[in-house]
C-alpha cells in the first residue's frame, strides 16, 4: 500500500509563518482533525472484517464463516488448558520448598528464595513470550512451542525426584538432623541439575502466561453489542479456571505426595501438563487467530529514535498542519486498526512530524505514523497500573512461603482429620472460587447501585478494591503472628519450631488467606481485563505480559526485601537472629508483616494518584471527537 501525507483541508491550509501566530491550544485541536476517520476501525466485508483486527484461521487466511469458530466453545478448550497448566504450576510452587528442605537438605530460607526466583523468572520473562506472539509467531504457535518446553522441564523434575542418583543420601536424616542442618547436603551437580530443569520449566511457563488469556479473549466478536459483557465474563471464568487448578494442586497433588512420594507427585504434574497440551490442541479447528503485527519493540524503537532526531524541530516547521498517517481506514501495522491522535507525551509526536528533508519515501527511523506513535504512548500510560500490583504480588509470594512456616507450628486438625501443612494455600483458592461464583449475583448488583457502573465497578476500581483488601490481609497477618509467637514462647515451644502446638489452631490463618484471595480476585482479574482492552491491537500479548511482569517483579521484590531484612536485622556479635530466622518462634515475623503493611499503604496511595489521572481509550476518543466538532465554531 502506498503512503501519503494527510494535508489540511482548504479552510485550514496555512503557511508555517501564519502558524507561528496560532496559539498552542488551537494548534493542538487542529492536529486532531485529521484522525476522525480512524475511529471507524472495523467495517463489514462479507462475513469477515476489513482492517487490521481481522480474525484469521490457523493458516492466517480470512475466516469465511465466523459463526463456526470462536465463542464460548473455543474458550472452554482454553479454560481446560489453563486449569491443567495451573495444576502443574501451583503444584510445583507449593511442593518445591518442602522438597528442597526435606530431600535436598537446603535451609528454608534458600529454598524459599529458589522458589521465589522460579516464580519471578516464570512471570518476568513472559515479556519474551508476549513479544514473540505479537511480532512473529502469533499466540497459538507461541503457546504450542512453550507448552512443549514446559512439559520437558516437568519431566526432568520428575526424574530428579524418582532416581536416587539426583538426590543426597537420606539415611540417618531425621527431623532433628534437619533442624540442626546435619543431614548430608546435595552435591553441587545435583543442585545444578535441579535448578536447570526448574528454570527450563519456568521458561516454558513464561512463554505461555501472556498469551493464554489474550488468545481466549480473541475468540469473541468485537462487533457484538454484548462484547464488553462477554469480555468481562470471560476474564472472570478464566481466573476461575486458574483457581480450580490451584485448588487441585494444593489438595490432590499434596495428597499424592504424602501417600505415594515425591516422584508420584511431580509425575502427576507432568501428566497434568500433558493433558493441558492435549486440550489445547484439540480445540485447534475452532480457534480464531490474529495476525502478528511485526516486531513491537522495533516500532517502539523507531518512534523513540525519530522523535529524538526531531526533538529541536518546532511543530510549525512542518509543511503540513496534520501529522503523518496513511490515508483511508487501514493502518500501516498488520493486526492493528488506526488509533486516534492524543495530546499526551507531545514530544513523541515529533516522530510523526513530516519535513521536506524526509523525502517522498521516508525511512521509518525518521518518520512514523500517528498510530505507531500512539502505540508507544499507550504502552507508557499503562505502566503505572500494573506497577502498583507489584506489591500485591510480593505479598502473595510471602504468604506462599512464610505462612507455611507459621502453619508448621499450629494444629491443622479438623476433628480427626489432619490437613497437611502444604494444603494450607488451598484456602485463598477456595475464597477466590467462592467470590467468583457470587460475583455476578451479589457483588455486581450491590456495587451497581453505589457506583452506577453497568459492571458494578470499572476495571481500575476493581484493582483498587483488591489493593485495599491486601492491606487488611497483611495487617491481620502481623497481628496474629504477634499472638502466635507470644503463645509459643509462653508454652515452651521457643526451640521446637517444627512441633505443632495442639491448642492453637492453624485455621486462624484462614482470615489472612481469605482476605488475600479476595484481593487477588479483584486486582488480578481487573488488571487482566484492563490491559487487554487498553493495549494496542497489535500488542495485546505485550499488554498481558505487563501483568505477568508485575507478578514476576513482585517475586523478586519479595526476595530482595527478605535479603535486606535478614542482613539489617541480624547481628551475629550479639547473637541476635534476624526477623526471618529459620526458627520462627525466635524471629520477628510480625515486624516483617507490619513493614509489608506500611509498604502496601504507600503503594495504594500511589495507585490512587495514578488511577485518578488515567483516561480510558474510549474516553479519550470521545474527547477527540467532541474537540474536533467544536473547532469550526471556535475558529469562526
Amino acid at each position: 500500500m502506498g503512503t501519503a501525507e494527510i494535508k489540511s483541508p482548504e479552510d485550514l491550509r496555512e503557511t508555517p509563518a501564519i502558524l507561528d501566530g496560532i496559539s498552542e491550544s488551537v494548534h493542538r485541536k487542529k492536529l486532531g482533525v485529521f484522525f476522525i476517520e480512524s475511529d471507524n476501525r472495523r467495517t463489514a466485508f462479507g462475513r469477515g472484517y476489513t482492517g487490521g483486527t481481522t480474525p484469521v484461521n490457523i493458516h492466517w487466511k480470512p475466516i469465511a464463516d465466523l459463526s463456526k469458530t470462536g465463542g464460548w466453545i473455543a474458550a472452554f478448550f482454553i479454560f481446560g488448558n489453563e486449569m491443567a497448566e495451573r495444576i502443574a504450576y501451583f503444584g510445583l510452587s507449593v511442593n518445591m520448598v518442602a522438597f528442597m528442605f526435606y530431600v535436598m537438605h537446603r535451609p528454608f530460607s534458600s529454598s524459599s528464595n529458589a522458589v521465589n526466583n522460579f516464580l519471578g523468572i516464570s512471570q518476568a520473562s513472559s515479556v519474551l513470550g508476549g513479544f514473540l506472539a505479537d511480532a512473529y509467531l502469533g499466540r497459538y504457535w507461541t503457546i504450542a512451542i512453550f507448552t512443549t518446553i514446559y512439559l520437558a522441564g516437568l519431566t526432568g523434575i520428575t526424574l530428579c525426584a524418582t532416581m536416587k542418583m539426583f538426590v543426597p543420601n537420606q539415611d540417618q536424616c531425621d527431623q532433628l538432623s534437619l533442624v540442626l542442618g546435619s543431614c548430608e547436603p546435595a552435591k553441587p551437580w545435583q543442585m545444578l541439575y535441579l535448578y536447570t530443569v526448574l528454570y527450563i520449566t519456568a521458561f516454558g511457563a513464561a512463554g505461555i502466561r501472556p498469551c493464554v488469556s489474550s488468545f481466549g479473549a480473541d475468540q469473541f466478536d468485537e462487533r457484538s453489542k454484548d462484547y464488553k459483557t462477554l469480555l468481562d465474563r470471560f476474564f472472570n471464568f478464566f481466573y476461575l479456571s486458574v483457581t480450580t487448578g490451584a485448588i487441585v494442586a494444593f489438595t490432590l497433588v499434596v495428597y499424592i505426595q504424602i501417600e505415594r512420594g515425591w516422584g508420584a507427585a511431580f509425575g502427576s504434574l507432568a501428566i497434568a501438563m500433558g493433558i493441558s497440551n492435549m486440550l489445547f490442541f484439540a480445540g485447534t479447528p475452532l480457534y480464531r487467530h490474529r495476525l502478528p503485527g511485526g516486531s513491537p519493540l522495533t516500532r517502539v524503537a523507531q518512534v523513540l529514535v525519530a522523535a529524538f532526531k526531531k526533538r529541536n524541530v518546532p511543530f510549525t516547521r512542518s509543511e503540513f498542519v496534520g501529522l503523518y498517517e496513511l490515508p483511508g481506514r487501514h493502518s500501516a501495522i498488520k493486526g492493528s486498526g488506526k488509533i486516534p491522535h492524543t495530546d499526551d507525551f507531545r514530544g513523541l509526536d515529533k516522530a510523526a512530524l513530516q519535513l521536506k528533508e524526509d523525502g517522498s519515501n521516508p525511512s521509518p527511523w525518521r518518520l512514523c505514523t500517528v498510530t505507531q506513535v500512539e502505540e508507544v504512548k499507550i504502552l507508557i500510560k499503562l505502566i503505572p497500573v500494573p506497577a502498583c500490583t507489584i506489591m500485591l504480588s510480593a505479598v502473595l509470594t510471602e504468604f506462599l512461603t512464610l505462612s507455611i512456616q507459621q502453619a508448621y507450628t499450629l494444629n491443622t486438625h479438623i476433628g480427626k482429620l489432619k490437613l497437611p501443612v502444604t494444603c494450607m494455600p488451598v484456602f485463598p483458592g477456595l475464597s477466590i472460587f467462592l467470590i467468583l461464583c457470587l460475583y455476578y449475583s451479589v457483588f455486581v448488583p450491590i456495587s451497581r447501585r453505589i457506583t452506577g457502573h453497568p459492571h458494578g465497578a470499572s476495571q481500575l476500581q476493581r484493582v483498587g478494591i483488591g489493593l485495599f483488601i491486601s492491606i487488611l490481609s497483611v495487617a491481620w497477618a502481623g497481628g496474629f503472628e504477634r499472638f502466635r509467637r507470644a503463645y509459643a514462647i509462653r508454652h515452651g515451644y521457643e526451640v521446637s519450631f517444627l512441633t505443632p502446638m495442639p491448642d492453637l489452631s492453624a485455621y486462624w490463618l484462614l482470615i489472612q488467606y481469605c482476605l488475600i484471595g479476595i484481593a487477588e480476585v479483584f486486582s488480578i482479574v481487573g488488571l487482566l481485563e484492563f490491559l487487554y482492552e487498553e493495549a494496542p491491537d497489535a500488542m495485546k500479548s505485550i499488554g498481558s505480559a505487563y501483568a505477568a511482569l508485575a507478578g514476576g517483579l513482585g517475586c523478586f521484590v519479595a526476595s530482595l526485601i527478605n535479603s535486606i531484612i535478614k542482613s539489617v536485622t541480624r547481628n551475629p556479635e550479639n547473637r541476635q537472629q534476624s526477623w526471618l530466622s529459620q526458627n520462627i518462634n525466635t524471629g520477628k515475623f510480625d515486624y516483617f508483616y507490619w513493614l509489608l503493611t506500611v509498604l502496601c499503604v504507600i503503594n495504594f496511595c500511589i495507585f490512587l494518584y495514578s488511577a485518578n489521572r488515567y483516561k480510558y481509550r474510549t474516553e479519550q476518543a470521545l474527547e477527540v471527537r467532541e474537540t474536533n466538532q467544536n473547532i469550526p465554531a471556535e475558529d469562526s
